[in-house]
């Protein structure tokens, strides 16, 4: 089959400088969905027709799009004057699919079926509506499909008719370009209607099959920003229904946001408004609480994540505890049980098992050994201005509070350093290290007063 997707409107509504199709749908763009369905069904060609926003989105879509053609429509003259545009890059032999760039959720299987009820005949997607103020009604006569008929050019009765047209359809490819050029633009938008061969290919003798979606949601469109919100509400609301099958514990449903995939062992919890982007993965038992954002992470069984934690491009071990109110960068690896809680930062550094860096600490651009304990306010000072430099810390180390680590340092294995430290310089096995001014009390002192 060919493909063709229609992605040229401008989406006045959307009240944005952005082109309609652009605009983010759980973490992508509208057009990117429409892409991934178009690609799973293996088609011989796609091409994407485009216009509002000139380059803006061959630019932004074309990377991610190898292979799909790209095919400008300028200026917009209609669904048909659109179809005409991708002509050139249709082989004749195949079905043409038309899918829209606004139309996010249209599953495959919904366009497989479409084109076995087509055959090599002509197929529309129709819904039934009990408002179907705003779409073109399929006119019928003894069951048979006659004409579609656009809401501004429908009489009373037809407008009364609540079977309506989604813009999806199926034609076959050599009869589409004999129909395009019959084409008119007698109506009162004064465009050439894509809906208008259906009259064609009936004149024509041309078998004329519909087929419904299991969802009116498959077929929703995007015209405004609220709609916008609406979809979004349904493609999370689906995610949560798989993961509940799943096995997943969702405190709430409707308070979780999937922008990419997340995938899930057994006996996973996840509390309320926890967001997910990119590819998470989370393993047998993980429990993740409120307010979480995770992106691009794995997280190994029996962890457990705190509420308000924020984990970016990272690996976490088995059995670790993180939070409340950590944050942990890319390029950090966590082993098993690890303890990262109360606002600790960590950021491109390897932690050893049953390591605990327990409050109010900064872990950059460092290696940790095993079993190291990492006193609160501890800070690695890793940024000298124009460069950055590791700190190594071995096994067993005891570090306290309000210590500062000047790197390139290296703690050697079971050392100990005091608080209130200020390491320059590398701290040898098994000692104390320490660095602190001599402690002085001035008799006589008195604090200063503010002048009237």
């Amino acid at each position: 089959m060919n493909i063709v997707i229609l992605a040229a409107g401008q989406g006045k509504r959307m009240r944005s400088d952005l082109p309609k199709v652009l605009h983010a749908l759980a973490g992508r763009p509208l057009l990117a969905h429409v892409l991934d369905t178009a690609s799973s069904l293996t088609p011989e060609s796609i091409c994407v027709v485009y216009g509002h926003g000139g380059e803006a989105v061959r630019e932004t879509m074309a990377p991610a799009a190898p292979g799909v053609a790209w095919a400008r429509q300028e200026p917009q003259l209609g669904t048909g004057h659109a179809v005409m545009q991708a002509l050139p890059y249709l082989t004749g032999a195949a079905q043409t699919v038309v899918l829209y760039g606004d139309v996010p959720l249209t599953r495959p299987e919904t366009l497989r079926r479409l084109c076995d009820a087509a055959g090599d005949g002509l197929g529309l997607l129709t819904v039934e509506l009990d408002d179907p103020t705003g779409y073109g009604r399929i006119v019928r006569d003894n069951d048979r499909v006659r004409r579609i008929v656009e809401q501004k050019d429908a009489s009373a009765a037809e407008q009364a008719i609540r079977e309506v047209n989604t813009g999806i359809m199926v034609i076959p490819t050599a009869r589409l370009k004999t129909w395009l050029a019959k084409l008119g633009n007698d109506n009162a938008q004064k465009e050439y209607y894509l809906t208008d061969v259906v009259a064609l290919a009936v004149a024509e003798g041309v078998a004329v099959a519909t087929a419904h979606p299991d969802s009116v949601w498959e077929t929703l469109g995007v015209n405004s920003r609220s709609q916008m919100a609406t979809l979004e509400r349904i493609y999370q609301r689906n995610i949560a229904e798989r993961l509940l099958e799943d096995g997943v514990a969702l405190a709430d449903p409707g308070r979780l946001d999937v922008r990419g995939s997340l995938l899930s062992g057994k006996d996973c919890s996840i509390d309320i408004n926890c967001v997910f982007e990119g590819n998470v993965i989370i393993g047998d038992g993980v429990s993740i609480g409120p307010n979480c954002v995770l992106k691009n992470v794995r997280i190994a069984a029996g962890t457990r994540i705190e509420a308000f934690c924020h984990i970016d491009s990272a690996d976490i071990g088995a059995r670790c505890s993180l939070g409340p109110y950590a944050r942990i960068r890319p390029a950090t690896v966590l082993d098993d049980e690890v303890h990262i809680g109360n606002f600790v930062e960590v950021k491109a550094s390897q932690i050893g098992a049953g390591t605990k860096a327990g409050h109010l600490s900064y872990i950059g651009d460092a290696s940790l050994g095993k079993n190291v304990n990492v006193g609160a306010g501890t800070i690695t000072c890793n940024y000298d201005g124009a460069n950055k430099h590791r700190t190594v810390i071995e096994d067993d180390v005891f570090i306290g509070s309000d210590t500062q680590l000047i790197a390139p340092v290296r703690v050697g294995r079971g050392a100990t350093l005091a608080a209130g430290t200020t390491l320059t310089k590398d701290a040898p096995d098994g000692q104390l290290t320490l660095s602190r001014a001599e402690q002085k009390s001035i008799r006589g002192w008195k604090r200063p007063v503010k002048k009237k």
